[in-house]
């Protein structure tokens, strides 16, 4: 009995999957998940053979006879729908560019399973399709993408090499997973080729805070991160505690930035006090950020700025002095700060660091004080460096 728009809508699923025909070799099958699947069966040169047509209601009942009806007729003329459907796909794979598949793959895997697929995005936005993007998957080859993974780390980002080549791994992962290609083209190239275990010691010399900072504010980096980045410098802070923070936890009245403990790394809470350069940029920061609860709002509603894209806003200055990265200005300012004679303590204790082993058991002093005058001397002697050149960085000309 052929089957109605009715009896389509009222199918149920059952815990094995089971048939329901319409004639003629068309019929659906009902799984347990709920889809409903068309399917045509027939027989060609004594065998019998069937092909997928979709899914009901996105192929309507009369949509599938009509499909029915054509191949139907291929059949008759001794062709296989089957084989023809496997080499339309064949064809259609060939031809599939890393662009193509990459939004195939963030739409099904990435974006399922990610919080923030953003930071994906990026990498794939700035570093991967603008090399390999209209490539064929089928003939990227190891040289390709290792190319990617090795022009990020000789720039001296360790750490955004390796993620550049979990993305890969990943991407490629999916393609063989989808019979697309048979091998990972970055398979052959482990992480201990891009990452050493040594712990970098860069720390900027003062002429080189002062190109850095005129570099920076003349640079078309969005202003919003320009003020980012000389308040990383001024507070000691991690990039992940201020790209994390809300303003409801930086206390203009009292000169301090609350870091709750799901923010910090050492998982404990923590106090920026803050200089009064560092609350000018935070009150521009505020201006900027508009009815965002987050100090620097990113660019998917109701999401703050990535780590990642502040690194991306860095990659893309031509800075004049030697590679840095932006952890960096934690450690130059740490290095400075010993160098100018502050307590160890007092240092570790702005740079949110946990101390270890006897010290760190009796030593629960805060430091408040010393902290605040400590960070209000090192925003001077920073703001210093620039004013010598007779110009004021607030004044700075806005871009971005």
């Amino acid at each position: 009995m052929a089957l109605t728009d009715t009896q389509l809508k009222a199918l149920k699923p059952k815990t094995k999957p089971y048939i329901v025909t319409d004639g003629d070799g068309l019929y659906v099958e009902v799984i347990p998940t709920g889809g409903v699947c068309w399917r045509y069966r027939y027989r060609l040169h004594g065998k019998q053979e069937k092909v997928s047509l979709g899914r009901y209601p996105g192929l309507s009942l009369k949509a599938a006879r009509q499909k029915r009806a054509e191949l139907a007729t291929l059949v008759a003329q001794g062709q296989s729908p089957a084989q023809q459907k496997q080499r339309t796909k064949v064809e259609l794979h060939a031809a599939l560019t890393v662009r193509e598949f990459a939004a195939q793959w963030m739409k099904e895997v990435v974006q399922r399973v990610r919080k923030n697929p953003r930071i994906i995005e990026l990498y794939l936005e700035a570093d991967i399709l603008p090399v390999i993007g209209d490539r064929r998957l089928r003939e990227v080859t190891p040289t390709d993408v290792q190319a990617i993974v090795f022009r990020k780390r000789d720039a001296g980002r360790e750490k955004a090499a390796a993620m550049l080549r979990g993305i890969l791994k990943r991407l490629f992962d999916y393609a063989m997973a989808q019979t697309l290609i048979e091998h990972n083209p970055i398979a052959s190239l482990p992480t201990r080729f891009i990452t050493t275990l040594t712990s970098r010691d860069r720390a900027l010399e003062p002429a080189e805070i002062r190109t850095f900072l005129i570099e920076l504010y003349q640079s078309n980096m969005a202003r919003r991160s320009k003020l980012a980045l000389y308040l990383l410098l001024l507070t000691l802070a991690r990039k992940g505690e201020l790209t994390r923070a809300r303003w409801e936890h930086v206390h203009f009245d009292t000169a301090e930035w609350f870091i709750p403990p799901e923010n910090s790394k050492t998982e404990k809470p923590h106090i920026v006090y803050l200089s009064r350069q560092a609350i000018e940029l935070l009150r521009e920061l505020h201006l900027l950020a508009g009815n965002s609860e987050w100090v620097l709002p990113g660019r998917i509603k109701n999401q703050p700025l990535s780590d990642a894209a502040l690194n991306h806003a860095v990659d893309g200055v031509n800075f004049s002095i030697p590679q840095f990265t932006i952890h960096d200005l934690r450690r130059t300012a740490s290095t400075r700060l010993n160098e100018m004679g502050y307590a160890g303590d007092v240092i570790e204790k702005a740079l949110n660091h946990t101390q270890v082993g006897v010290r760190g058991i009796y030593n629960r002093a805060e430091y408040r004080e010393q902290r605040q005058t400590m960070l209000q001397f090192w925003s001077d002697w920073v703001t210093d460096l620039i004013d010598e050149r007779k110009i004021l960085i607030f004044n700075f000309r806005k871009t971005g």
